[in-house]
């Protein structure tokens, strides 16, 4: 039986806590995901009550399950920035938050057309279609802009050289 020192035992347990969180992370986006898939089957099916051709093919249904899956995916949990003295509003926060709602509110919107057999009029149909698409399309904008303006910050504090000579081993 191999026996290690205090140090060893720590940063042993600091990466099983991080494999830990890691693995809760991921199974939390998957679900985000999942919850996404199914607002997009939804909406999709709402559509797909109307009399538009086009919002009843399997490739109209595919698609809106896999950008709701995509864009709930990437666009919930957005890296803040550091707090900034500006002052001024955080435009990836803001498109988020906006992504959501509009997402959301189709989603509740074909869920009561589904359960109360109601067909919406051919212009809500648009309408319900537009909210969808766009807070699905501004959800994922904003996690890929906010994860992008995350490894810009990160990237070249790590890529300097290091001058202490403690910090070598």
């Amino acid at each position: 039986m191999r026996i290690m020192s205090r140090p060893k035992q720590r940063a042993m347990i600091a990466r099983e806590l991080m494999m830990v969180s890691r693995a809760a992370h991921v199974l939390q986006r998957t679900g985000l995901a999942m919850a996404g898939a199914m607002a997009g089957t939804f909406v999709a099916a709402q559509l797909a009550k109307g009399h538009v051709a086009f919002f009843g093919t399997l490739a109209f249904i595919v698609t809106a399950i896999v950008i709701g899956a995509a864009g709930f995916y990437l666009g919930i949990d957005i890296p803040r920035p550091a707090l900034r003295a500006t002052g001024r509003i955080d435009a990836v926060e803001l498109m988020s938050a906006g992504g959501i709602f509009l997402a959301a509110l189709a989603a509740l919107v074909s869920v009561y057309g589904i359960i109360f057999d109601e067909i919406p009029p051919r212009a809500w149909e648009l309408v319900i279609g537009s909210w969808w698409f766009g807070g699905v399309l501004m959800l994922a904008t904003a996690g890929l802009v906010g994860r992008q303006r995350l490894t810009h910050k990160v990237a070249p504090i790590s890529a300097g050289p290091i001058r202490d000579q403690r910090l070598r081993r």
